[in-house]
C-alpha cells in the first residue's frame, strides 16, 4: 500500500519508517528542505535507539521517500497520516494550528476519495474539524480516522512494531477494513486492535497518559511522606506494586516527569474538562505535585548547603527527562540547574545523549563535561538525576577522590543506602533510609 505521513518529526518518522519496514511505499512529507537532505542520508535528527538503521534499510530498499510538496506525496495514496505537533498554549490547550493547515493542505490537493489518520495527539473533536477544514477545499469523500500514538521515547521502535494495542477511531467500514491491513504485521501475537468512535479514541490518549502521569505524582508524594516518618519507600513500592490490581510499573518516586507528553496531555485534558464546565482535580494534583516535586531535591541541597550557594560546584548526571532520549522538554534536570543558579552555584553537567540538546536552552551558563567523571572534579555534591545505565554503577571510589566531599543526591533511587553508607558516602534520596 502506498501512504502519505506529513510531518517527520518523533511520531511522523517512526510511523514512516516502521510501516515501510513491513513492505509499504511511505512517503514522509516535511517542510523543512534541510532536514529532508539529513533525513535522505539516514540522520536521525534525534536520539532515538535503532532508528537510524531502520531509516538507511528503507531508504535503501526504495520503500521510502521524502518530499516537501504534499500534492506529489498524494498520488495514489490510500491514506494520508497526519504526525505534525500539537504545542501547548499557553492555557493548557492544545495548539491545533499545524494540524489544522495540514488539512487544508490535504483538502487542496485531494483528487478522489481518501483516509485522512490523525496521528498527532490531539484533543476531543479534532476529527471532526480536520473533516470540516477538508471539506472547505474538496467534494471529494473523506474518512477522517482518529489512531493516537503510544510511543515510549528511547523504545519507539519495539512500541510500534510490537503495541500492547492499536486503538483506531472510526465509523466507516473500509477505513476500519484500510487500517487492519496496515496494522496486520504488528499484531500478530495476538494484541488487539480497538475500534471506536473518533471521540473515544481522542480521549483515549489523553486518559492514559493523565492515568501513568497520575501514578508517578502519587508514588512522589508517598515518598515524601516516607522521608517525614522515616519509611523506606522502596519498600513500599513494592508492597503495593505486589497488588495484582495495581502492579510495579510507574510506582517509581524521582524527581518528577517531564519530556513532551505526560505534562501537555496532562494539561490539555485539564483544559478540555474546563471547556465542558468539569474541573479535573485529580489531573490538576497530579499537575501540582510533579511541579512541587521537580524542586525537591535543589531544596534540599540548599537546606545541607545553605541558600547562598555563591561559589560552590555541583555536578548534575543527567539532563534528559529519562534515559535513551536526548529529550530535555519539561526536564526536572533544567529546573534543578536553573534552582542552584539563581542560588550563585556554578554548575558541571553530563548526560550520554542530551549534551547539545540541553546547550539549545542552558547556553553558557553551564560546564559541559565529556565523562561522568569530568563532571565530579572539585565539586561539593554529586547529583543525579536521570537515571542512564551508566550511572547505575559507576567507580565510587573514583568519584569520593574527585567530589570536595562523599555527598550523593539520588533523585532516582538508584543506589542503595546501606551500601553509600558503606562506601563512606552521605547519601540523600528519595524516600529511602538506611535498614541498620
Amino acid at each position: 500500500m502506498r501512504i502519505a505521513v506529513v510531518g517527520a518529526g518523533y511520531v511522523g518518522l517512526v510511523a514512516g519508517t516502521c510501516f515501510a519496514e513491513t513492505g509499504h511505499d511511505v512517503v514522509l512529507v516535511e517542510v523543512d528542505e534541510q532536514k529532508i537532505q539529513t533525513l535522505q542520508q539516514g540522520q536521525v535528527p534525534f536520539y532515538e535507539p535503532g532508528l537510524s538503521d531502520l531509516l538507511k534499510r528503507n531508504i535503501a530498499k526504495h520503500r521510502l521517500a521524502f518530499s516537501s510538496d504534499i500534492k506529489t506525496a498524494m498520488e495514489g495514496t490510500k491514506a494520508v497520516f497526519i504526525a505534525v505537533g500539537t504545542p501547548q498554549s499557553a492555557d493548557g490547550q492544545a495548539d491545533l494550528s499545524f494540524v489544522l493547515q495540514v488539512a487544508k493542505q490535504i483538502g487542496q490537493a485531494q483528487n478522489g476519495p481518501i483516509v485522512v489518520v490523525n496521528k498527532s495527539t490531539v484533543p476531543v473533536g479534532t476529527a471532526e474539524k480536520v473533516r470540516r477544514v477538508i471539506g472547505q477545499y474538496s467534494s471529494h469523500p473523506v474518512t477522517v480516522v482518529s489512531n493516537p500514538e503510544f510511543l515510549k521515547e528511547g523504545a519507539a521502535i519495539d512500541d510500534f512494531m510490537r503495541p500492547d494495542r492499536v486503538v483506531i477511531g472510526t465509523d466507516d467500514e473500509q477505513a476500519r477494513k484500510l487500517m487492519s491491513d496496515l496494522y496486520a504485521p504488528f499484531v500478530r501475537t495476538g494484541n488487539p486492535i480497538l475500534f471506536m468512535d473518533n471521540a473515544s479514541a481522542e480521549v483515549t490518549k489523553y486518559a492514559a497518559n493523565g492515568l501513568l502521569a497520575s501514578r508517578i505524582s502519587f508514588m512522589n508524594e508517598i515518598a515524601l511522606l516516607c522521608d517525614a516518618v522515616s519509611a523506606d519507600v522502596e519498600l513500599v513500592r513494592f508492597g503495593v506494586g505486589s497488588d495484582s490490581r495495581i502492579g510495579h510499573p510507574f510506582l517509581f518516586p524521582g524527581v518528577g516527569f517531564g519530556g513532551s507528553c505526560f505534562p501537555k496531555d496532562v494539561r490539555a485534558l485539564i483544559r478540555t474538562g474546563k471547556e465542558h464546565d468539569i474541573e479535573m482535580e485529580m489531573l490538576k494534583a497530579t499537575d501540582r505535585v510533579n511541579e512541587r516535586q521537580k524542586g525537591v531535591i535543589s531544596r534540599r541541597i540548599k537546606a545541607r548547603f545553605g541558600e547562598d550557594l555563591t561559589g560552590r560546584v555541583f555536578g548534575i548526571w543527567g539532563l534528559a527527562f529519562k534515559p535513551r532520549t536526548d529529550d530535555v522538554r519539561e526536564a526536572p534536570a533544567l529546573v534543578i540547574i536553573n534552582d542552584l543558579l539563581e542560588a550563585g552555584a556554578e554548575i558541571r553537567v553530563y548526560d550520554p545523549e542530551a549534551l547539545q540538546t540541553a546547550r539549545e536552552i542552558l547556553g553558557d551558563r553551564v560546564t559541559y563535561c565529556e565523562s561522568s567523571y569530568d563532571c565530579c572534579q572539585a565539586a561539593e555534591a554529586l547529583v543525579v538525576v536521570t537515571e542512564w545505565n551508566e550511572f547505575r554503577r559507576p567507580d565510587f571510589e573514583r568519584i569520593k577522590s574527585l567530589l570536595k566531599q562523599p555527598v550523593v543526591f539520588d533523585g532516582r533511587n538508584i543506589y542503595d543506602p546501606d551500601r553509600m553508607h558503606e562506601l563512606g558516602f552521605e547519601h540523600i534520596a528519595m524516600g529511602r533510609t538506611r535498614s541498620k
